[in-house]
């Protein structure tokens, strides 16, 4: 997978637009005010959760050895290639809650209905129209980006750089 979703939890104000966005971009209508009207549960695969007063975006980390993954006796969770994010076939899907879990993250869940899994996609059809996952698009504070692996850990370097800086001007270091 050449490209990642990141989290900078600094840049995270909890206001769960990513939660939000993830659902209507899951949804049959893609509309929110159909949704309300037909009571449509979607279900949003990214999970805004706070701990020590900050506030974490968490999602499927499309792992390369992928828990949910070997845990499926059904195939439903896949990656079609080596690289590329990890799957769901709901067709194939028994609800059996193995891949729930295996999933060390807890970031897979169960339809409203139980019937079937839920989980992060990358927003697949948006990929393969060029665009980038929804809930990037839409947070506000750039919380999560979704980056090159090379991408991510320049920004953590420079992310070093600043705190070593401050660091020593504030005679810390």
């Amino acid at each position: 997978m050449e490209k990642k979703l990141v989290v900078h939890i600094e840049k995270c104000v909890g206001c769960h637009t990513c939660e939000f966005v993830c659902a209507i971009t899951h949804s049959t209508s893609k509309d929110p005010e159909t949704i309300i009207q037909t009571g449509e549960k979607p279900g949003h695969r990214v999970f805004v959760e706070t701990y020590g007063g900050r506030a974490v975006p968490v999602h499927c980390n499309h792992c390369k050895k992928a828990a949910c993954m070997i845990a499926c006796p059904t195939h439903a969770i896949y990656r079609e290639d080596e690289n590329g994010p990890v799957e769901f076939d709901v067709s194939r899907c028994i609800g059996c809650r193995m891949c729930v879990q295996a999933c060390p993250f807890g970031v897979i869940t169960m339809s409203a209905d139980g019937r079937r899994v839920i989980k992060c996609d990358l927003c697949i059809e948006r990929l393969a129209e060029g665009q980038e996952p929804a809930c990037v698009v839409a947070c506000p504070t750039k919380a999560v980006v979704f980056e090159t692996e090379e991408e991510d850990n320049r920004s953590k370097r420079r992310r070093s750089a600043e705190l070593i800086v401050t660091a020593q001007e504030e005679g810390q270091v």
